[in-house]
């Protein structure tokens, strides 16, 4: 007897190694970007980073005005990077551990690393534009809010789509989280994916907000939800075959 189970204790420690808490991963990187926010917009006295398509003089008197609000912005972001990067590699090994092989959990894994790269793209140009003697320079201000916005923008909610499709999807399939759950998060990717119209067409600009705070509640709610193993995976309907969860 001991022949035969001796060689599966070691399966199910790896099984029950789910790394950190996604959940909470997610509230941490969610009010490290928030909070610094709030934070720059009261040290600006109610006034937020400047959009890039408001004139460049605007753009110039906001980063001369208030630096240490732009400082604070850099800080937050770059924070927020590292936690949404280990939630990446997370929850990837934990779909690879409910056994899905399609490419929906290599997607997630690049999708997280590519949104906090760029958002630490976007951090970086900040924290450049909060410099002595940047300002004084207007087309060197332009330069750099328009990375920032390019990176922290566009580039970052198009990574947090694929990373949330990359949940949504074998989540969907594999019965691993709420069909609702799947189904928004799929709504909320494909608008993400088109907020990089905003590159083409500044209307677009709107779907940018609802991309990066919809898209970072739902990695809350996915966090939370998503088993560890798949004996806590919700069960398929009586009389399906629970085979193609496990071939995902």
């Amino acid at each position: 007897m001991s022949a035969v189970t001796a060689p599966s204790a070691p399966g199910r420690r790896r099984e029950a190694q789910g790394g950190p808490p996604l959940g909470w991963l997610a509230v941490i990187f969610t009010a490290l970007f928030a909070g610094g926010l709030i934070a720059s917009v009261i040290m600006a006295s109610g006034k937020t980073f400047p959009s890039p398509f408001i004139s460049g003089g605007d753009i110039a008197a906001y980063f001369r005005a208030h630096h240490d609000a732009v400082q604070v912005i850099a800080f937050s972001q770059l924070g927020t990077a590292v936690p949404l990067a280990i939630y990446a590699a997370t929850v990837s090994a934990r779909l690879h551990n409910l056994g899905i092989r399609a490419p929906g959990a290599t997607i997630a894994q690049v999708g997280g690393v590519l949104a906090a790269v760029w958002l630490g793209v976007s951090a970086m140009a900040s924290w450049a534009l909060s410099q002595p003697g940047v300002t004084t320079s207007a087309p060197l201000v332009r330069a750099l809010q328009d990375v920032s916005f390019a990176a922290g923008g566009p580039g970052h909610v198009a990574g947090l789509g694929l990373l949330i499709a990359g949940i949504a999807v074998p989540g969907l399939l594999g019965r691993l989280i709420p069909r609702w759950l799947a189904i928004a998060g799929l709504v909320i990717a494909v608008i993400s994916e088109f907020s990089t119209l905003t590159l083409l067409v500044s209307g677009a600009a709107v779907l940018l907000p609802i991309g990066r705070f919809a898209g970072y509640a739902w990695l809350i709610a996915a966090g939370f939800l998503l088993p560890r193993t798949r004996a806590l995976a919700a069960r398929p309907p009586e009389g399906a075959h629970p085979g193609p969860a496990g071939r995902q």
